[in-house]
């Protein structure tokens, strides 16, 4: 996940970012503490989240979000904000949320699942496919249909629902194509469905494990450094 902090206050902006890492360790996140900044960001890079302080000062507000939401509709813009009656405001610009300085991280998580959720049904709503190059021949997929994805050999073993495929390439490779459409690097090895898991466990030496749907007798191990991030995508 890309992630923008937008505020013309140093400190604001440092905690803002902060919890945020906090949150989503695997987000970037870059800062900016102007509206010419903001728009000069928004130009050169995609945003799934633009955090924006509605009082910048050299730019208005208003004109600020209409300018972002031309340049990247599908950006989600929060304000960020010390004053509670730019809460109409945020409603009136149909921007996605606002959040109010001092931040309360119970809050912040909140509104982050919120827009989570959110990205994730727009995902879905559309028809995905993936070409597997497999045995000389290309076989088309509907992404919903991949359970998980593992390496073997020099390749990957793709699990779909009722046949499983290889493939030639590496599992950095499919989680570049795969991480917007709701996959999720579990460990080295594995990169699985997250619409998929049917079961997070307590495993051998106090680790953590998952189990698949269709695939009952197959324990997928969790990395350790991955657990916080997997349970914040499962709502769990």
């Amino acid at each position: 996940m890309r992630i923008a902090v937008i505020d013309d206050e140093r400190p604001a902006r440092s905690e803002l970012k902060h919890q945020l890492s906090e949150l989503l360790p695997e987000a970037q996140i870059d800062e900016g503490e102007s509206g010419a900044q903001a728009l000069e960001m928004a130009g050169e890079t995609g945003y799934d989240l633009f955090f924006l302080d509605i009082n910048l000062g050299d730019i208005n507000g208003t004109v600020l979000v209409n300018a972002l939401k031309n340049m990247q509709p599908d950006m989600k813009i929060v304000f960020v904000t010390a004053y509670s009656e730019y809460a109409v405001k945020a409603f009136e610009l149909e921007v996605e949320d606002y959040i109010m300085k001092p931040f309360d991280k119970r809050r912040l998580q909140k509104m982050l699942k919120k827009c989570k959720a959110k990205k994730a049904e727009k995902v879905l709503e559309g028809v995905r496919r993936i070409a597997i190059n497999t045995e000389g021949k290309t076989i088309f997929k509907e992404v919903e249909d991949i359970v998980y994805i593992e390496t073997y050999n020099r390749g990957c073993m793709i699990h779909t629902v009722g046949e499983d495929y290889f493939e030639g390439k590496t599992i950095g490779e499919f989680e570049k194509r795969l991480c917007d459409m709701g996959f999720f690097r579990s460990q080295k090895s594995f990169l699985v469905n997250l619409s998929k898991v049917k079961e997070l466990f307590l495993w051998k030496n106090n680790s953590f494990a998952i189990k698949m749907e269709g695939y009952d007798k197959e324990i997928l191990p969790v990395g350790r450094e991955k657990i916080k991030v997997l349970r914040q995508l499962l709502g769990g």
